[in-house]
């Protein structure tokens, strides 16, 4: 007897729809989609992590509360980190990216609500709803990952993407601040919803198609067992990385060197992402252990210049130094899970819920240079 294997049968779903392969060019036009969007997430989070720590300064009700609104940003991220990686395979990458842009829009118009009305407990629930955005896309470089023909190249591609957003942010900001006076921050908020608009606009954009890397039953998977040792490496990274980016502007103030905040934050974005785009222009692979280990030297070359710093020069070389350190850390890390087979995707929630609890807890930290 002959079967008709070709043929739907009772209970079976097919989808009729067209679905969009990860192969090239598809998956090209995915990496730069993925990248704008990366790029404009981070524009809004340069804007909103520039002013957190000065706003609740200035609105807390008590001395004790300064940092909760920068440390409620991290929070966000952190409790949303493992519903991201969920979301991708209940939803896809387009809806659940989408979701993602769409709670960044929201905290960014809370947060302009929070700032005309000078509202401390509006400030925390925006900076909350605009962390839960940022840990939805700091997924875009595993959904990078798993794109078929791009491999670490395409990882590095969307981290680094986000390079030209640290020259242009602080014109950007200035720009906004001198559109809204004499309200303060306020003309920042605004900008950074927008980058949400824009960010949300790439991500609707995305193809349809299944997260190969993840899908397929039949690949090895990386359990988080396997990747314990970068997820504590970089973990420590975002600690050393969200305590001294929180204080430095707290230090700064404390040194009259408030009118420089902007610039020295603007070379510490620079350096976050720089460096992954300069590996993913190398022709050879440097090796994730190797990248992460010089990461580690920049991050302790960059504290030990903090606690010497008194400079705007002293500042401003802290905090490249830190935001090289973390762009190595975490792109080793990143490197690294995703090297021997495909990671599952409760080991990349945990492994991106444990670097964002560290930072976390380094923005906490900061309320001892309040």
């Amino acid at each position: 007897m002959t079967t008709l294997t070709g043929l739907p049968r009772a209970g079976q779903l097919d989808c009729v729809c067209a679905v969009a392969s990860d192969d090239s060019p598809v998956a090209g036009r995915s990496t730069f989609l993925l990248a704008t969007a990366f790029s404009l997430s981070v524009l809004a989070q340069i804007l909103i992590l520039g002013i957190l720590p000065l706003a609740g300064l200035s609105l807390a009700p008590d001395h004790t509360w300064t940092s909760l609104p920068y440390a409620a940003f991290y929070a966000g991220a952190a409790v949303a980190s493992l519903p991201a990686s969920l979301l991708l395979d209940a939803l896809g990458r387009r809806a659940a990216f989408s979701l993602g842009a769409s709670l960044g829009i929201a905290g960014g118009l809370v947060l302009v609500w929070a700032l005309v009305h000078w509202h401390f407990g509006a400030l925390v629930l925006s900076a909350f709803w605009l962390g839960v955005a940022g840990g939805f896309s700091l997924f875009y470089r595993h959904a990078a990952a798993g794109l078929s023909g791009q491999g670490p190249r395409g990882t590095l591609l969307v981290f680094g993407a986000a390079t030209l957003v640290g020259l242009v942010a602080p014109t950007l900001a200035g720009l906004a601040e001198t559109m809204l006076s004499p309200l303060t921050f306020v003309g920042v908020a605004i900008l950074a919803a927008t980058a949400h608009i824009g960010s949300l606009v790439a991500t609707a954009a995305l193809p349809y198609g299944p997260e190969r890397s993840f899908a397929d039953e039949g690949a090895t998977r990386t359990s988080f067992k396997d990747i314990r040792l970068p997820t504590l490496v970089g973990s420590l990274a975002w600690f050393l990385m969200t305590f001294l980016m929180g204080a430095t502007p707290l230090a700064m103030v404390g040194c009259g060197l408030a009118e420089a905040v902007p610039g020295a934050i603007a070379w510490h974005v620079i350096a976050m992402y720089a460096p992954t785009l300069i590996l993913a222009t190398l022709p050879g692979r440097l090796g994730a252990a190797r990248i992460l280990s010089g990461g580690c030297a920049a991050l302790l070359a960059g504290t030990l210049a903090f606690v010497l710093a008194g400079t705007v020069a002293g500042f401003s070389i802290s905090t490249a130094l830190v935001g090289i350190g973390w762009s190595l850390v975490t792109s080793g890390a990143t490197l690294w899970i995703h090297r021997s087979g495909s990671p599952s995707r409760w080991a990349l929630g945990l492994h991106d819920g444990s670097l964002l609890a560290g930072a976390l807890l380094g923005a906490l930290a900061t309320s001892l240079f309040a």
